[in-house]
């Protein structure tokens, strides 16, 4: 059966983006700091349809691989409000992608096999269509915290992988805000960088 996995950069002080983020200043204020490792990666450069970059590291490594694991991606609609203009045609993803909102919305069909489908009916329903759709392969919930969390709270997370950089933003969207204490990770996955930790825990209660 697939993984669910979510796979995050995050500053020092456990945020996943700035404040005042919205659709024009996505990630908030200095929230793009966190990722300068990523878009620093030939990987990553590649599915934003840029050239250039640095291959053969670990960073680049680790993009690629996040990349070829997910059949499908779940995410929150704020996140896909900040990122659908800033996203070039073929959007990174290439594969189906699931989005929970409380507005119904036709697909939107783009190229490179990824189509923006808008679920309405909650987390489990997202998992189930993105599940069907990923096959053989991983399904990533990509974000943002909020939908993150709620998949840790309806205990529908695998794996908690996390890209540490040390860029300290001090407000802003902290990851595990309210996540229950009792839950239970174990690190199976440590690889550090010169400009970012990355971190990968299972998640085991």
């Amino acid at each position: 059966m697939s993984t669910i996995f979510a796979s995050l950069g995050m500053s020092l002080d456990g945020f996943v983006a700035g404040p005042n983020s919205h659709p024009q200043n996505p990630l908030g204020d200095g929230g793009l700091r966190i990722h300068e490792w990523a878009e620093a990666a030939e990987a990553w450069r590649e599915r934003q349809s840029m050239t250039g970059g640095t291959g053969g590291n670990q960073d680049d490594d680790i993009v690629r691989a996040t990349f070829e694991r997910a059949g499908a991606y779940i995410m929150g609609r704020r996140m896909f409000d900040e990122g659908e203009a800033g996203w070039p045609d073929p959007p990174p993803f290439r594969a189906p992608v699931f989005v929970l909102t409380h507005t119904p919305r036709e697909p939107w069909v783009r190229q490179g096999g990824t189509t923006f489908h808008f679920v309405t009916e909650g987390p489990e329903s997202a998992l189930a269509l993105a599940r069907q759709a990923a096959g053989e392969k991983d399904v990533q919930v990509s974000g943002g915290a909020d939908t993150v969390r709620q998949f840790l709270a309806a205990g529908l997370l695998d794996e908690l992988e996390l890209h540490v950089a040390p860029v300290i933003l001090g407000a802003g969207n902290r990851l595990l805000d309210g996540v229950s204490p009792e839950l239970r990770l174990e690190p199976v996955r440590t690889v550090g960088s010169p400009k970012v930790t990355h971190v990968t825990y299972r998640i085991t209660g």
